[in-house]
């Protein structure tokens, strides 16, 4: 079960880096030189390392990796809320 939930909030923060990405928000403009020149690819890179290393750790049964996961999320959901409602 623990897998299963990882694995959703693994697609919601898909769907929200996506969200962004879209956004064209100003900010994205100033993401380092590397970020440009990779663009999409790098950061999606980054998005599925983190969702492999949580599936890994909930996958090995410790306790921390689930809860560390969910906190990712939740700073991920808080950070695209502030950026497309134009907060930021």
């Amino acid at each position: 079960m623990d897998i299963f939930v990882t694995f959703l909030l693994g697609i919601g923060n898909f769907a929200l880096h996506r969200a962004v990405l879209d956004s064209g928000h100003p900010l994205l403009g100033k993401m380092p030189w590397f970020y440009h020149g990779l663009h999409r690819r790098f950061s999606f890179a980054v998005e599925f390392l983190m969702l492999f290393a949580g599936l890994l750790l909930t996958a090995q049964g410790i306790a921390w990796g689930p809860v560390a996961y969910l906190g990712y999320t939740a700073l991920n959901g808080l950070s695209a809320w502030l950026i497309l409602s134009d907060r930021i």
